[in-house]
């Protein structure tokens, strides 16, 4: 996938914003959607516009969701419309224990022609900020349907990472990650520029 994607990124925060920053410094087409058009210097030094959620949505092929997940339900309820039959990247994370990490419920709820992707909440937006370590580059898994795994690959390789598909329908696997992470770079001390790596006879 060589062609710029055009993304809209949903969330301005540490996550949002260092990946929608990423993608726009890999090249990629990226407008921040905030609910009054607006968000101080979120894009920095990149090419990223800021605009409202709407146009931001409707304007985008890919849309990452990177807002707290106690806000996912009403905000793809309220912008339905324009979400309808995008390829909706879901990088949130429910830490509250009450049910799934995902928001793939509240989502497919609001919006059931939406494509539906999970990926980037697995490791610390440190590592979406640096996923080099030395000579080594770090893992970013995801789930997505086999049409749009080139998609999400694409975001990955734009943001430095190395793409690991876990398979279609599978984002409980994706979550059952972010407890490792947690173990170890909070737990055991070893700080949130941490992340993981697939070693296999293929590695050279």
């Amino acid at each position: 996938m060589t062609d710029p994607l055009r993304i809209a990124v949903a969330g301005t925060g540490n996550v949002g914003g260092t990946l929608g920053r990423a993608l726009a410094r890999g090249g990629h087409s990226v407008v921040f959607g905030s609910r009054d058009g607006s968000a101080d210097d979120v894009a920095g030094d990149t090419s990223a516009r800021v605009a409202a959620l709407d146009a931001a949505f409707e304007g985008a092929g890919v849309v990452v969701l990177a807002v707290p997940a106690v806000a996912v339900a009403e905000l793809v309820g309220e912008h339905a419309a324009a979400l309808a039959g995008k390829l909706i990247v879901d990088a949130t994370n429910d830490i509250s224990g009450s049910g799934p990490a995902n928001s793939s419920a509240a989502i497919t709820a609001a919006v059931p022609t939406a494509r539906y992707a999970r990926a980037f909440n697995s490791l610390g937006f440190e590592n979406i900020a640096e996923p080099r370590f030395g000579g080594t580059v770090a893992d970013f898994f995801f789930s997505s349907s086999e049409q749009d795994r080139p998609v999400v690959e694409a975001l990955i390789d734009a943001v430095g990472g190395r793409p690991v598909f876990v398979g279609e329908g599978r984002a409980e696997v994706i979550d059952g990650i972010l407890p490792l992470w947690f173990a170890l770079a909070m737990g055991q001390g070893r700080g949130r520029h941490l992340a993981f790596r697939v070693l296999d006879d293929r590695e050279g």
